[in-house]
């Protein structure tokens, strides 16, 4: 069994220690440590609305402005890659936004970065080693948050992998080593989240545009991954809308700066750049402002879509 470290404070943010626990302990005597913020005063209009596909709004809710049906105000929400890139972004703004957040990453110790962010917006962070492919991993993470916070209400399948490997050296292990973080990974993610989650609570999976076109790169494995994603999607918010309450979409980023796109080959991006129609890279607010639309009751008639955020990439 492998160690998983999960970052913890006294009560004071900034006061950090580390605490080194086995994967198995995870769920035992006593709740998760919890960084930073202040605990959520009640579940309010959410308790009783019990929306499954298509019922009543609350009368609260019909009372909430455009601007606060972004809010996520005493909501959990749930991020896998939070250590780095864009899961940073992510993380960052479901705080800004009212959210606790649970921050998910194999590099547990770059949690520690992302934790502070979100304990600067005044919010509750908690870290939590996982690989997604192993779906025992998955519920860990589920249960980690249940026992910290008592609910989830948002999951963000963030985590990825990519590759450019030409389709006629690509090995089978690289192949499913993809498939396995970028589409099993959020199905057991997914699996987990919904058998906590309440009606009204929301799946944003991100895909990407290459699951709609091609850039110019043999990556096959990444864009079956992300094409699968998008179908996934669709099926899960048949599924669980209807009967359960939860919606299930997906984003579709372009072009935004992450480690993967430092590891293109030099001048790739310049001949991709020529494809978007506003000349330039996404900046990752604009991306994460799509993200609270379809996590929060901006969204709550949107269900089973695929948001595509790409300055028009994928048009050309």
């Amino acid at each position: 069994m492998t160690q998983e470290t999960q970052a913890i404070t006294s009560g004071t943010p900034g006061a950090s220690v580390g605490l080194t626990c086995d994967a198995s302990t995870m769920a035992g005597p006593g709740p998760p440590a919890v960084r930073g913020g202040s605990a959520p005063t009640g579940h309010g209009w959410r308790d009783d609305r019990r929306r499954h596909g298509g019922g009543n709004l609350g009368a609260k809710e019909l009372q909430m402005s455009v601007l606060d049906r972004f809010r996520l105000d005493g909501r959990v929400a749930i991020v896998t890659g939070a250590s780095s890139g864009l899961g940073v972004d992510f993380a960052r703004g479901l705080a800004e936004a009212g959210a606790d957040v649970v921050l998910g990453a194999r590099r547990v110790e770059r949690l520690e970065a992302t934790a502070k962010l979100v304990e600067a917006a005044g919010r509750r962070a908690l870290a939590v080693a996982v690989d997604v492919a192993d779906p025992a991993g998955a519920e860990r993470v589920a249960a980690a948050a249940m026992e910290a916070f008592g609910r989830v209400d948002v999951l963000v399948n963030n985590a990825g992998i990519g590759t450019a490997v030409p389709a006629l050296k690509e090995t089978p292990e690289q192949f499913r080593t993809v498939l396995d973080v970028n589409l099993s990974g959020c199905y057991w993610m997914a699996q987990a989240a919904a058998r906590v989650m309440r009606p009204g609570s929301s799946i944003v999976n991100i895909s990407s545009v290459l699951g709609l076109t091609t850039a110019g790169l043999p990556q096959a494995a990444y864009t079956a991954s992300k094409a699968g994603l998008i179908g996934l999607t669709r099926d899960l918010a048949q599924q669980w809308t209807g009967r359960q309450g939860i919606r299930v979409n997906a984003l579709a980023p372009g072009f935004f700066r992450s480690e993967m796109t430092d590891e293109y080959r030099p001048g790739y991006i310049e001949t991709q750049l020529t494809r978007v129609l506003d000349g330039r890279f996404g900046e990752p607010a604009e991306l994460t402002a799509a993200l609270l639309f379809l996590a929060s009751d901006a969204g709550s008639f949107v269900t089973g879509q695929t948001l595509v955020v790409d300055g028009g990439f994928s048009i050309t």
